[in-house]
């Protein structure tokens, strides 16, 4: 790469890595709210967030990826160009065609990075969600218990527990149980939330069981284990955890397992998704060609290229959502699956043929001898 090609493969890729970084991060923090229900209540909030947060991070990637290409290209040939740099360099002789080829090939290590992503990353780190999510949902003492507040988890049972410990145990209990006539109340210096038989109970550990008798006196029992049963309605059951399309490898998209019932009825979902994250990696290619179509193809404007910009970014934004609404429409017909590689291939021919028209020539002509003739091309 010579120093030229250096110079502006430089321009885009810094504001290429701007943009993406705020996409992401923006996209992180949408992504992130989602998860709040599942997470606020869960005694590792703070790493649970985190972790499940950052392992979305792959598919948003994948998703903001071209059309962060396609704004950092914009951005960094129209500063050249309204810096009249552009227009230096078709003065020294620079061709239409040597000033896009870096901005192609970063558009090409743009597209091997996305589909890393996409064969990779996405499925392992989306596996790895969907079993934090599922552990955390299927968390007893995390679903019914809040630290250091009054809580229900089941009808007629209050519980207090003043203090989580580690490995799930639970400190200085206080637990009213009103579920029959004459209610009772519980106190333990430990405990811990535990499934017996498919239901929720309370290991109380080194503590008191206080009953009310029917002559109105209390009845105090002390005890040094003593198991609290919570019955099946304090906790719903969690639904069963299976891999979903975009959690998979390409492997098992392309060959599912066919003696699952849920593999044989999502089949065609499945090649969608695979052919969809081989597709994908192209857009980046293509709305970079259309990025550099909507700024250096047509004739020089002294008021800025605001309008030429604006059509691009609208042909940019159509391609992209055609190519979701292809991979969609291909879910249900995988005749379709074709069209995703068609659209993006058609755009980069149609943009190659536009860059490399006479129009580069007549407009490197028209301005006049070069300014920069000692200068190496």
């Amino acid at each position: 790469m010579n120093t030229v090609s250096a110079y502006i493969f430089r321009q885009a890729l810094g504001p290429l890595l701007a943009i993406l970084g705020a996409l992401a991060a923006i996209a992180i923090l949408t992504q992130g709210l989602n998860q709040l229900d599942i997470i606020i209540t869960n005694r590792r909030a703070g790493w649970a967030f985190a972790y499940v947060t950052l392992l979305a991070l792959p598919q948003l990637i994948s998703l903001i990826l071209p059309m962060a290409v396609f704004i950092a290209t914009i951005y960094a040939l129209n500063r050249m160009q309204s810096e009249s740099e552009i227009a230096v360099l078709y003065g020294a002789g620079v061709s239409r065609r040597r000033i896009a080829r870096p901005i192609i090939q970063l558009a090409v290590l743009a597209a091997l990075a996305h589909l890393a992503i996409n064969a990779v990353a996405q499925p392992w780190s989306f596996t790895e969600r969907r079993e934090t999510l599922y552990a955390l949902s299927t968390d007893v003492a995390s679903s019914l218990i809040e630290e250091g507040s009054f809580t229900f988890p089941a009808e007629g049972i209050t519980l207090y527990a003043r203090q989580r410990g580690g490995g799930g145990e639970l400190r200085d209990l206080l637990i009213n149980d009103a579920r029959q006539e004459l209610p009772i109340t519980y106190t333990a210096r430990a405990g811990a939330i535990v499934t017996l038989d498919g239901a929720p109970a309370i290991v109380l550990r080194d503590g008191q069981i206080q009953r009310q008798t029917v002559e109105g006196t209390v009845d105090v029992l002390d005890f040094d284990r003593y198991v609290l049963q919570m019955g099946t309605e304090a906790i719903e059951e969690p639904d069963y955890f299976f891999l979903k399309a975009s959690d998979r490898t390409l492997y098992e998209l392309f060959f599912p397992d066919t003696t699952s019932h849920y593999d044989q009825r999502n089949v065609e979902q499945f090649l969608a998704e695979a052919h969809g994250r081989l597709s994908a990696p192209l857009l980046n290619i293509a709305l970079a060609m259309i990025a550099l179509v909507g700024v250096l193809v047509g004739e020089f404007r002294r008021g800025g290229y605001g309008r030429r910009i604006m059509f691009a970014a609208i042909w940019a934004l159509v391609i992209r959502l055609g190519a979701l609404g292809f991979q969609a429409a291909a879910a249900d017909d995988p005749n379709l699956n074709a069209l995703q590689y068609a659209l993006p291939i058609i755009v980069i021919i149609v943009c190659g043929v536009m860059l490399g028209g006479r129009g580069a020539r007549r407009k490197r002509h028209s301005l006049g001898p070069s300014v920069l003739s000692g200068a190496s091309t």
